[in-house]
């Protein structure tokens, strides 16, 4: 069961997400998405090569605890987005929480 800390760090990784998303300079493919707040491949991201923000390591960590895999704090903000995905799948945790 998610806990409201956990829906505070799910919100505070999609608002970032979606802050990555939209932002001039961003150039690539959509995913078929159309529109400002076009959702982007990490790989496109202008910014994924900077570390991770605190509240994706916050929330990964708790990802990563939950699904019994280490915890990598060294990861980029398109790597730890992706991470994110992936153990999100595995999870079953904020997927259907939008």
């Amino acid at each position: 069961m998610e806990n409201s800390n956990d829906k505070q760090q799910k919100q505070q990784v999609d608002q970032f997400n979606e802050g990555n998303n939209s932002g001039a300079g961003n150039t690539g493919s959509n995913s078929g998405a159309t529109g400002s707040n076009a959702v982007k491949d990490p790989d496109d991201w202008t910014t994924g090569d900077e570390p991770m923000t605190g509240a994706q390591a916050s929330y990964l960590r708790t990802l990563s605890t939950e699904a019994g895999e280490p915890f990598d704090e060294k990861l980029s903000k398109a790597e730890a987005s992706k991470r994110i995905n992936e153990l999100q799948q595995k999870t079953g945790r904020g997927l259907d929480n939008k």
